[in-house]
């Protein structure tokens, strides 16, 4: 069992926990993500990791309400645990394999989307720990609706804060804060941009238009977690992928996003399941990621 060590509603539907699971806390890194159970016949859910503190063996956590399985999570209170919390699984950050003396040259800006700001946090600040300072855009459709502004502010070097009604910050969506800051005289080497699909696809089309290699995660298609279920299946430059056993993070310029948004609205029905597993047959699922199921 997982003790909940912190539990706070942060806004809307929006839930924070920090969870006392030390192998996990002692072996993870940015970018990675973790498997959930509130109970032992709940819902696997699978969750990036928002922050770590290995010293105190603990990892946080953000997730959004959007069915039963996470209202069960959010249900949890200080105290009580968790049956299952497993990880770290995934990919780490790119930032993570790339030598430091090569990081430390380039400028980097992060895009952070409603909740998206989760997992675009450890990485920030992973990166200020080594001396490398990155700008950082937060986009919400209103001011209510916007987490960790305190947390991302002492991390990042700059942080912009954008609203879609212009509530608080800048006005209009993280697209046009882009656009606004390469118009202000901003130049960057690289983006991470972490939130909705939607948002991702026109961060992405942007950063094309301006020359700025992009990175995306696709944890909004994960399901399953384990490349078994099918759920996470996309195409990157041509070739099938699996988010949850070669990604999150894939090269957001060759993400084919129009077929994963529409893939996903499919996949979300018992007859769309069984209709896209008939189609896509062999390549419908990514095994374990070690068994070579994959193959």
């Amino acid at each position: 069992m997982y003790r909940i060590v912190k539990a706070k509603e942060l806004t809307n539907n929006i839930y924070l926990m920090v969870i006392e699971a030390k192998r996990v806390a002692k072996n993870c890194l940015p970018g990675q993500f973790v498997i959930v159970r509130a109970e032992e016949e709940s819902e696997r859910i699978p969750l990036t990791i928002c922050d770590y503190d290995r010293e105190n063996g603990t990892v946080t956590i953000v997730f959004q309400v959007v069915g039963a399985g996470s209202l069960l999570l959010s249900q949890k209170k200080e105290g009580e645990a968790f049956h299952d919390f497993v990880g770290p699984l995934g990919r780490p950050s790119d930032f993570c394999e790339t030598p430091l003396e090569e990081l430390k040259q380039k400028k980097i800006l992060f895009v952070a989307g409603g909740v998206g700001t989760a997992p675009v946090y450890p990485q920030v600040k992973w990166l200020k720990e080594r001396g490398i300072p990155s700008d950082v855009i937060v986009g919400a459709k209103t001011k209510s609706l916007l987490i960790m502004e305190d947390e991302m502010r002492a991390v990042a070097q700059n942080l912009y804060i954008t609203t879609d009604d212009g509530s608080y910050g800048r006005t209009g969506m993280v697209t046009k804060c882009i656009e606004d800051l390469v118009a202000e005289g901003k130049k960057y080497d690289i983006c991470v941009a972490i939130g909705p699909m939607i948002m991702m696809k026109f961060c992405c089309l942007t950063t094309k238009k301006l020359g700025i290699p992009t990175v995306v995660s696709m944890n909004p298609v994960m399901v399953d977690g384990t490349g078994m279920c099918g759920g996470c299946r996309l195409t990157v430059g041509g070739e099938v992928k699996f988010a949850c056993v070669d990604g999150p993070e894939f090269d957001g310029h060759l993400v084919d996003f129009d077929q994963a948004m529409k893939r996903q609205t499919i996949y979300k029905t018992e007859e769309g399941r069984r209709y896209l597993a008939a189609k896509e047959g062999a390549t419908h699922h990514g095994g374990c990621g070690h068994c070579g199921g994959e193959q």
